[in-house]
């Protein structure tokens, strides 16, 4: 995947991932979704094909929230009130604890569904210039830090569910 360098490159980098992505979760065995059989975001952790979602939600729920703080005139807590980028591991735990109430596989797909309209909008809201303009957290644009947390997570999450999808029993 190129970085994106506009706003249509980041908005076609996000719908190509997370169509890809939504191919594969649609792979996923219900029944297996909530078991931990994927290595986790935190060493050595453990997590489900719910939790790796429950990452992905929660990501899109932050960019969204940087923005409406910065919207609101509110200082912007990066990456999380509480957290610092060398504890992105236990971001990740948080994520999965936030989610964790939601036992329906297809709930929490339409969930990520109804995240990733969400986070496609508000990039449609910015232009270019507010997207790739200039710095916008420390040396990255809003675009790189926007892409960072959706387009390239999907990228990941697929390429983790793949190769767990590959080590369950055929149907």
């Amino acid at each position: 995947m190129a970085v994106p360098a506009d706003k249509a490159a980041l908005l076609a980098a996000m719908r190509d991932e997370y169509r890809r992505l939504r191919a594969v979760l649609a792979r996923v065995p219900p029944e297996r979704a909530f078991v931990q059989e994927l290595d986790g975001h935190a060493k050595n952790s453990r997590m489900s094909a719910a939790d790796l979602l429950a990452y992905l939600l929660g990501w899109q729920a932050l960019v969204q929230k940087w923005h409406r703080l910065e919207r609101e005139g509110l200082p912007i807590d990066f990456p999380d009130a509480g957290y610092r980028w060398n504890q992105l591991g236990l971001l990740a735990q948080k994520f999965y604890r936030d989610y964790q109430g939601i036992g329906d596989w297809t709930r929490l797909c339409a969930m990520l569904d109804d995240s990733q309209r969400q986070v496609e909008a508000l990039v449609e809201s910015y232009s270019d210039e507010a997207l790739y303009g200039r710095a916008w957290y420390d040396k990255w644009t809003r675009g790189r830090m926007i892409q960072f947390n959706t387009a390239s997570p999907c990228r990941n999450a697929r390429g983790r569910l793949v190769a767990w999808l590959k080590t369950l029993p055929a149907a």
